[in-house]
């Protein structure tokens, strides 16, 4: 099987502070994958490479077949959504941040898909409307998590995005993505430190010390 992306003996250091080391790392299209390991351990420094956030030392990136260096930014970063843990909102209402992916496509914005994104993590319409300052932790998660997805990208990499939910909005939000993987067929790659994401994962990789593990 083809990967999707493609890492190999990717490295990432600071100064002389090696955080990633040698990772090799075939990721087929349409996985939904779970990463773990320890705080301080290069998680999150790896999903931003992915993103194309941050730039490797050194090593390969190869995306859907070509090298991630030939791929002009902003249509990349459109095909590969990086999902903060804490989320950045902006403008006055939810209905600001969710126009501004149609806004920068030049489209008008379809509230009714808008609407229908809102129902399927727990919100009602109203809060296309809600203040941004009105909204709880949870709550600025989800509407982030929206904006990201409303246009489907390819790849949706997930920094602890669950962490300020409660049990109800957390398997509100997994169900949701296990339909954007099953049905919309997005390879998801998600960090999580809760024991019960991690024992629920259909593939668990771990980064340890700067390196990969990928368990079966």
């Amino acid at each position: 099987m083809n990967s999707l992306i493609s890492l190999e003996k990717v490295n990432y250091q600071i100064a002389d502070q090696h955080i990633l080391h040698d990772v090799d790392w075939q990721i087929p299209a349409g996985a939904h994958i779970t990463l773990t390991g320890p705080s301080g351990g290069g998680k999150s420094t790896l999903l931003r490479i992915i993103a194309a956030m941050i730039s490797k030392t050194s090593g390969t990136l190869i995306f859907d077949g070509q090298p991630l260096e030939s791929y002009d930014p902003i249509m990349y970063r459109r095909q590969v959504s990086y999902c903060f843990q804490q989320p950045t909102l902006f403008g006055e209402t939810v209905a600001d941040n969710l126009a501004f992916p149609y806004q920068i496509r030049k489209q008008v914005m379809d509230t009714q898909r808008v609407v229908t994104a809102l129902n399927n993590v727990g919100l009602s319409e109203r809060t296309l409307h809600q203040p941004i300052i009105e909204l709880s932790g949870g709550e600025r998660q989800r509407v982030a998590l929206i904006r990201n997805i409303l246009f489907l990208p390819k790849v949706l990499l997930l920094d602890e995005v669950t962490a300020g939910l409660d049990e109800n909005n957390k398997q509100i939000v997994h169900a949701w993505l296990r339909q954007l993987n099953e049905q919309d067929h997005v390879t998801t790659i998600m960090i999580t430190h809760d024991a019960t994401e991690i024992a629920a994962a259909d593939q668990l990789a771990k980064v340890v010390a700067g390196r990969l593990e990928v368990h079966a």
